[in-house]
């Protein structure tokens, strides 16, 4: 297979096999980014844990400090806040229109926020909702009759993360545009909250491994050393 100019640049700058602190990685995937869009900062990171077991499921939000550079687009389903939404940033608000919306296909948005008495109605979406993750949940703050906040919440680089069958947690921390502190604050911060997660009920190794990625770089161990220092 013949490798890409850019691939064979990678390979001859980064070294694949070395564990890197969080900054080191991520100024060496500024470095070594030639694509002619900003990429996305991406971090994985499995987990001694079996998400079978209720007990053991991780779930969570974390406010970026810094957002995370993509522009969210936010659906509020309410019967009566439709203007608090509106006014606090929502890119759509209603109840009625957008559930039949919702039934024909529609999908052009990343959050749902519902106010508790709609849950009912919007509950009936699940099966659609759930697998593209859309769902509004208590936990994440998306099922409130604050709606002002959690949409100014959301806008302002609030993210959801829940761990895969496999054990595994991957989220976006922000464009590599970024200034790198601005990255390493980000990727902190959900480390943080990853390592606040912890399942008491889960045994032995609890963080296996951490990697740093780029939308189209590669992905770079993270040294586990660095969970204490943080």
């Amino acid at each position: 297979m013949k490798i890409s100019k850019r691939n064979k640049a990678i390979k001859e700058n980064v070294d694949l096999n070395k564990e890197y602190s969080v900054a080191d990685a991520v100024n060496i995937l500024k470095q070594n980014s030639r694509v002619k869009f900003f990429e996305t900062l991406d971090c994985a990171i499995r987990l001694g844990v079996d998400p079978r077991h209720a007990d053991q499921m991780v779930r969570g939000t974390v406010s970026l400090p810094f957002g995370t550079g993509k522009q969210v687009k936010v659906l509020v389903v309410t019967k009566t806040s439709v203007k608090e939404a509106l006014d606090a940033g929502a890119d759509f608000a209603g109840l009625e229109e957008y559930l039949e919306k919702i039934k024909g296909g529609w999908a052009d948005i990343d959050v749902i926020i519902a106010t508790p008495d709609v849950m009912g109605e919007l509950g009936k979406l699940g099966k659609i909702l759930g697998p593209k993750g859309l769902m509004p949940n208590p936990k994440s703050g998306t099922v409130t009759q604050d709606v002002v906040k959690a949409v100014k919440e959301v806008k302002a680089g609030k993210i959801e993360f829940r761990v895969e069958k496999a054990g595994i947690v991957h989220t976006s921390l922000g464009k590599l545009n970024f200034d790198a502190d601005k990255l390493v604050e980000n990727t902190k911060s959900f480390l943080n909250t990853i390592i606040k997660l912890k399942p008491s009920s889960a045994k032995g190794q609890y963080v296996k491994s951490i990697f740093l990625s780029s939308t189209m770089g590669p992905g770079l161990k993270i040294n586990k050393d660095e969970l204490a220092a943080h």
